[in-house]
């Protein structure tokens, strides 16, 4: 019988990887045998995510500290990666944040933080472990984690920055995947709607935004734990060879209306 999503001894980087959604696409990539590079700022909780994984799924980890806003530190995590394991197969661009106020009233500083994260620092991921390990190995799989409102805009929550940057990773996956699957390397995007987390359960949990939910969202729910799994072991996997600059909406149907 074959497994069309075995990942066994293959090696991925997730970043973000400290908690929320990060953690969950680490941990199903680790289900189907991969090993993890943990990848985030915070070095306690990055090492107990790392032990976590280890523990639970039986594959190797090593975490890193990393502020993808730093080249150096970047080029530095993509070294160490491959001084552990000899090898990256899969990225997962997951780190980012989210500026929220009026339009009117986002200050230069809070737009250009958000692309100098989402935006900027996915790329120079992106560029360090196509450059050092995916274009020599001729095979990668690269998935950015963009948004549905990278895809379209929205009335609850004023966040323009948010919205720029991720409509950049949108693109940008375009852009990555047109040029680098000469080398055998997919580059494809994840866009998640509302998920809950840690952070946002008592925000989805509010009455305005279950009222939101049942009018916006054709599922009429928010994203559990777990359901954004599955697109990322797909995108990750070598079964999906011949799909590439794409954008996934994991979204309950938020972008269909």
């Amino acid at each position: 019988m074959k497994n069309y999503f075995d990942l066994k001894d293959q090696v991925a980087i997730v970043t973000g990887c400290s908690t929320g959604l990060g953690v969950q696409m680490a941990k199903a990539l680790a289900n189907q045998g991969a090993n993890i590079v943990v990848v985030a700022r915070r070095k306690n909780l990055i090492e107990a995510v790392a032990a976590e994984i280890a523990a639970e799924f039986g594959v190797k980890t090593l975490p890193v500290v990393c502020d993808i806003t730093d080249t150096a530190a970047v080029e530095a995590m993509t070294d160490a990666a491959l001084a552990e394991f000899g090898r990256i197969d899969i990225l997962i661009n997951n780190a980012g944040t989210g500026a929220v106020a009026p339009a009117e009233d986002i200050t230069d500083e809070q737009f250009s933080h958000e692309m100098e994260i989402d935006l900027f620092g996915s790329f120079k991921v992106a560029r360090s472990v196509a450059k050092k390990a995916m274009i020599p190995a001729k095979y990668g799989r690269i998935i950015n984690i963009a948004s549905m409102y990278g895809l379209v805009g929205n009335k609850i929550a004023g966040s323009s920055p948010y919205h720029a940057a991720k409509g950049g990773v949108v693109n940008l996956t375009r852009a990555l995947a047109a040029e680098w699957g000469k080398y055998n390397i997919t580059v494809n995007s994840i866009c998640p709607g509302y998920f809950y987390t840690p952070l946002t359960r008592e925000t989805l949990d509010s009455d305005f935004f279950q009222q939101n939910a049942r009018t916006m969202i054709p599922e009429e729910r928010y994203g559990n734990e777990g359901e954004l799994d599955s697109a990322a072991i797909f995108l990750a996997s070598p079964s999906s060879s011949y799909v590439t600059g794409v954008q996934l909406p994991v979204d309950g149907g938020y972008t269909c209306m």
